[in-house]
This record gives C-alpha cells, structure tokens and sequence, in this order.
C-alpha cells in the first residue's frame, strides 16, 4: 500500500555555482518542515552545499541537517539505499543505476519525478506532467517543470512568504537608495557603478560573491589615490547563507540577481529586480529570457516596459556602453515598476506552489 505521507529522496548533482542545491535544498526542507515528510537530500559536492547551509559538515557521509537527512552522493553507498515512495530527481542528473533496479523491485513502484529547470517558455507548460517510461524497467519517470502559469508546477515557496509577503519590509535609512547585486563574472559592474555615482542620492550597494567584488576593488585602484572619491557606498558580503537570503533582499530597494533560485526570490520579495540569466552556449539562455520579460511585463506601461527590456539586455549581453541610458531610464519608471513587482508576486501567491503541486500529483499517480 503507497503511504499518503510518502518518503522522498532528493538527487542532486551541483553542475556549476549553487543554483542546483539551492532549488534541492529549498524544496528538501520545506517538505520536511511543513509536509512533515521523512527527506533524504543526496547531493555530490557536500563543499558548495556548506556555503549556502553553514551547519552541514563536508566530513560527512551521512548527517542530519535541520531536519532533512542528507547523503553524499558515492556510488557504493547508494547501491544499498533502499528507494523512498516519492524520489525526485532534479535538473535531469540521472539516478544511479543499482537504485533504479531497487525502484523496479518495489511493489508498488515509487512515483519517480524529473524536477526540470524553471522556464517562462510556452513549451515548458505543453511538456508538464509528460511521462517518460524506462526502457528495461517497468517504471515511468514524469518532468515536472517549475513554472510561472497554471499549466506549470508552479515555484517554490514556504508558508511565511504567503504570511509576510516580503515586500512589506522596510529600509532602515529611508534617505539612502539600497541596491543588491549578485550576478556572474560577464556582468557590466563597473558601469552600473558609474551610473550609480552619478544619481542624485546617497546611494548604497551590497555586493555579494567574489567575481563583481574583485571586479570592484580592481575598479578603485586604477582609479587612483587623487582620483575623485565615490559617492557610492559599497559593501561586500562573501556569501550569505540560505536562510538569512530573504531578509537580505527585503531590505534593499532594487536587486540585481542571478540564476533560478535568486530570482524566485526576488519575486516574492515583491522589488523591482534585474536578473541575470545563466549564459549557455549559441545564446540558448537569451531565449528565456525573452520569455520571462515578455510573461513578466504583461501590463507595464509602454514607457516602464521598454525601460526594464533595455536595462535586462544591457546587463545581460555585458553591454557597458548602454548602461547609463538604460539605468536612467529604469530610475525614471521606478513607481510604476514598485508598483508592478507587489502586483506580480501578488499574483503569483495565489497559484499552489511547487511542492502542493508535486504531492498532489504523487497522491493522484500512486492513487491515494
């Protein structure tokens, strides 16, 4: 008989930065914490898990982290893990072989899940749900995609982001412009830098990560000791854990972020935000992001629309000259843009989230 509060392991390859464990580690806990599911997160680079999750241990085969038991993900180990009810594999990292022929073995068979990476694209909702039978074993293996429409699976997101709304949090200096930025080496620092130092407002810039915060420090010593001092007021964080990642954003005016989980968290903040999509070869990623902007600025005024199209493609095609224009012009259009980030994340509170939406299709699959 298939429990109705099943068992779930979680596989998870980190395949660059910490967008992969990030998303895995978001949806592990929250399955623990407010579904009260027995978790197992098996992740294969222990190393970058420890920076967004300081208490995790690198030393550790097995452990338990808040909550959730998290395995190292080593061959020998896993070829005697015995397979969970519900087993999510994420962003297509391939299960190992010895569990899959233990899945095939269970009676009932698990529910088995390929998380998909987030996407704005019309095809993300058409391949939703699509079954994927195995070719040796009587098992079929369902995409799931994250997604921004009721078509999709929806986004990740806790019970105190629909209580709170983070939107409603308050700058501590009223009079200083706040601005985050997280985002990859390619980024155009230093001209927003530029830009920034020629607003007429104290301004100041948290900077998280090492590739901008090198790029910034190299910025001010070609400057030199008699060069004009910046009216930008920079701050570095090395790396803020997950957990403390909300409130960071709650407490800045405009977010500069990066990658998939950054972004579902700029959302939910409810801020004006430009976002860094992940580069992929032959411009696949520009796509997306397309697709994104087109979904996201449905309903801006043609002025606020266009100001948010020019300043996302100068940040993302690295594109130095235009970035002054285009940040002016999103400064212009600054309400209207407030106004639209509370009336998006707004809408997208009242869709099921991610992991309603993945227990509502194991209960309906393993027929509960």
């Amino acid at each position: 008989m298939t429990p109705s509060r099943p068992a779930c392991d979680i596989f998870c390859r980190v395949v660059d930065n910490f967008g992969d464990i990030g998303v895995s580690w978001r949806l592990a806990r929250q399955l623990s914490h407010e579904r009260d599911l027995p978790v197992r997160l098996v992740v294969d680079d222990l190393s970058s898990f420890q920076k967004l999750v300081p208490g995790v241990q690198v030393d550790r085969r097995e452990q338990m982290v808040e909550g959730v038991s998290v395995l190292e993900w080593r061959e020998p180990l896993l070829q005697f893990l015995p397979p969970a009810d519900l087993v999510i594999e994420t962003f297509g990292c391939e299960l190992p072989p010895a569990y899959i022929a233990e899945m095939a073995s269970n009676k009932p068979a698990p529910v088995w899940i390929n998380l998909e990476y987030l996407s704005a694209e019309l095809w993300a909702g058409e391949h939703h749900l699509l079954p994927s039978p195995h070719p040796v074993y009587p098992l079929t293996k369902h995409f799931f995609f994250p997604g921004f429409t009721p078509e999709t699976g929806g986004l990740i997101r806790e019970r105190d982001v629909a209580g709170a709304n983070f939107n409603q949090a308050k700058n501590e200096n009223p009079h200083e412009f706040k601005i985050f930025l997280f985002s990859y080496a390619a980024a155009p620092v230093d001209a927003l830098l530029a830009a920034l130092d020629r607003m007429n407002a104290p301004v100041r810039c948290t900077i998280a990560h090492v590739d901008p915060a090198a790029k910034v420090e190299s910025r001010r010593a070609s400057q030199g000791k008699n060069a004009l001092k910046s009216a930008t007021v920079l701050e570095f964080v090395s790396f803020c854990p997950q957990i403390a990642f909300d409130d960071l954003l709650a407490a800045h005016d405009i977010l500069f972020v990066r990658g998939e989980d950054s972004l579902v968290r700029a959302i939910w903040a409810g801020k004006p935000f430009v976002w860094q999509i992940y580069p992929q070869a032959e411009g696949a990623h520009l796509v997306k992001l397309q697709a994104f902007l087109d979904l996201y600025c449905d309903g801006l005024a043609p002025s606020a629309n266009l100001a948010m199209r020019e300043l996302w493609r100068a940040w993302n095609a690295a594109d130095s000259s235009a970035i002054g224009f285009a940040w002016e012009a999103f400064l212009a259009e600054l309400p209207n843009l407030r106004e639209h980030a509370v009336r998006w994340s707004s809408e997208q509170l009242k869709m099921p989230d991610l992991a309603s939406n993945l227990l509502s299709f194991y209960r309906k699959t393993a027929k509960i």
